[in-house]
């Protein structure tokens, strides 16, 4: 027979409150689906500029609406409003990344994730 004491219901809450605290916490690690969304498409842009510079056969038209597109998808990643831990986490790994490679070099930019902040 099971018996049901005050003792085992608080042990039973702990357990639970602890197992829905992880599932937050887990959840908190990974950055929203927005961002990620932003960031992917920022990379495609990214790799059809690349492809399109690379090309030898490329016209200045091609190139230019292509970096263009790649610019816009950037600035709309800087100019997300991470509120989470993970997004503000994954938004400066991402941006670093590109800092790195010295395409974060744009007025705009810094404009826009300072004001993404307020």
């Amino acid at each position: 027979m099971s018996r049901i004491s005050r003792r085992n219901m608080l042990v039973g809450s702990a357990v639970i409150g602890t197992t829905v605290a992880g599932i937050d916490i887990a959840r908190e690690r990974e950055p929203s689906h927005e961002l990620s969304t932003l960031i992917e498409a920022h990379m495609a842009a990214y790799e059809t500029f690349m492809k399109a510079i690379r090309k030898p056969s490329g016209r200045h038209s091609d190139h230019a609406a292509s970096s263009r597109a790649e610019e816009k998808a950037l600035l709309a990643v800087c100019g997300f409003p991470a509120i989470s831990e993970a997004d503000r986490r994954a938004k400066a790994t991402y941006l670093l990344q590109i800092e790195a490679r010295g395409e974060l070099d744009l007025r705009e930019h810094m404009q826009t994730v300072l004001l993404s902040m307020t």
